[in-house]
């Protein structure tokens, strides 16, 4: 979670920025797709301060970011970040609906401190979502609770979704139920199973975070497994593999996934949640590249 400086630098052109590291195809024009860079990332190029990486974002071309600890932030750092976010006509994607060591606080337990800070966390989230005109929310229902049957499990996530559904679904907000692969004691594996949750809670404010890097560790079959349920997911996140880095690192075709989920009509954000593969300026300037290269082929 990228929770740095904010402060805006005073001569600071993104374009400029990237063209002492070498030109760069395209510089500045929209993407086809609504990539989402995060803090750091363009930190050799732009500077410390996020407001000046945000800037910078928007003069490479991007029309979106992401900031998963944006609910930990000051209510003043928010506001200046929606604040700059509506002056460029850019995207806020998602930020992390974080109650505290988030993963640990499992809603598979079905106990009721677990789920009332779910819901706290939940109301708290709607007004820092107003604040950056943010739609989406990730959320992560935590790990197996050994100790219960699956279907036990199953009805207690859905039963604490459907709780933070209700708050979301008045103000037009989604919370997006992020399928993960970090370690095989989290509840959500597959995205089958994430499908599942978001039928049985019935809301168009539960839908599924469809994150590319970890998907294909779990289960493959990218474009096979997205359209079985596509209905269904509403956020999309990229990172190749191994490595977790930018598209053309590892094996993931993103040139034919990208064209994929173009082709559907996707009009949402595309999370640039990984790192970049090589260090400075020369590794903003080709994580830049790889995208123009994927983003060529619609």
């Amino acid at each position: 979670m990228a929770t740095g400086a904010l402060v805006a630098g005073s001569s600071l052109t993104g374009s400029a920025a990237i063209d002492s590291a070498g030109p760069l195809t395209a510089a500045g024009k929209t993407f086809n797709l609504d990539y989402a860079p995060h803090q750091g990332m363009f930190k050799n190029s732009a500077g410390d301060a996020f407001l000046d990486q945000i800037q910078f974002m928007y003069d490479q071309g991007f029309r979106s970011i992401e900031d998963n600890g944006y609910l930990n932030r000051s209510i003043e750092e928010q506001t200046k970040i929606g604040n700059l976010l509506a002056k460029l006509g850019m995207r806020m994607g998602v930020f992390v609906v974080d109650g505290g060591d988030n993963w640990k606080t499992a809603l598979t337990t079905g106990k009721k401190e677990f789920k009332d800070k779910f819901v706290d966390t939940c109301k708290r989230s709607v007004d820092a979502a107003k604040r950056c005109n943010a739609k989406w929310l990730t959320v992560v229902p935590g790990f197996y609770e050994r100790k219960l049957p699956y279907g036990n499990q199953f009805a207690n996530v859905v039963d604490a979704m459907r709780a933070g559904a209700e708050i979301f679904e008045p103000h037009g907000l989604v919370m997006v139920l992020e399928t993960l692969s970090d370690t095989p004691e989290l509840f959500l594996q597959q995205t089958h199973e994430t499908f599942a949750v978001c039928k049985a809670v019935q809301s168009p404010a539960c839908k599924i975070l469809y994150d590319i890097y970890h998907m294909q560790k779990t289960e493959g079959q990218l474009i096979v497994n997205m359209d079985r349920c596509w209905d269904e997911i509403a956020y999309i996140q990229i990172g190749d593999n191994p490595g977790r880095n930018e598209p053309t690192t590892g094996e993931i075709n993103y040139k034919n996934l990208f064209k994929h989920i173009y082709n559907k009509g996707y009009k949402g954000v595309m999370g640039m949640e990984h790192g970049n593969s090589k260090p400075g300026k020369e590794g903003e300037q080709r994580l830049i590249q790889a995208y123009r290269e994927c983003d060529a082929f619609m």
